[in-house]
């Protein structure tokens, strides 16, 4: 038994190609997997940057709704209490553009509604 192990060893050593005793086809293999994987980790994160997941539900502040009017500038619908609130937000400094009289009423619908609503298009 110790006999087959150590020439099943020593053939799998004839067949790899190493060079000054260091296995280049493994190290390529590796730093190739490493890359692989900051790759995905990068993709992911700039996914998430994106979709923006952070919920303000709880709170006396909440935004409504918001709208990009560049790269770094929005409009944004703000709730405090009762009343509602139209600001401009950029990179350098927030403004208040309109103080709102009558509240904006904002249909929203789950996930779960909108893809029934997408399947019954579909049909």
């Amino acid at each position: 038994m110790l006999t087959t192990t150590i020439l099943s060893a020593a053939a799998a050593a004839t067949t790899t190609p190493v060079r000054n005793g260091v296995d280049y086809s493994s190290i390529a293999g590796m730093f190739g997997g490493l890359l692989v994987v900051l790759m995905i980790i990068i993709a992911l994160a700039y996914g998430l940057k994106k979709l923006n997941l952070t919920t303000n539900s709880s709170g006396a502040i909440k935004v409504q709704a918001q709208t990009a009017m560049g790269p770094k500038e929005r409009l944004v619908l703000v709730a405090v209490g009762e009343q509602q609130y139209l600001l401009g937000v950029t990179a350098q400094q927030v403004s208040l553009i309109d103080k709102l009289d009558t509240p904006v009423t904002i249909e929203t619908s789950s996930f779960s509604q909108r893809l029934k609503q997408a399947r019954a298009n579909q049909q």
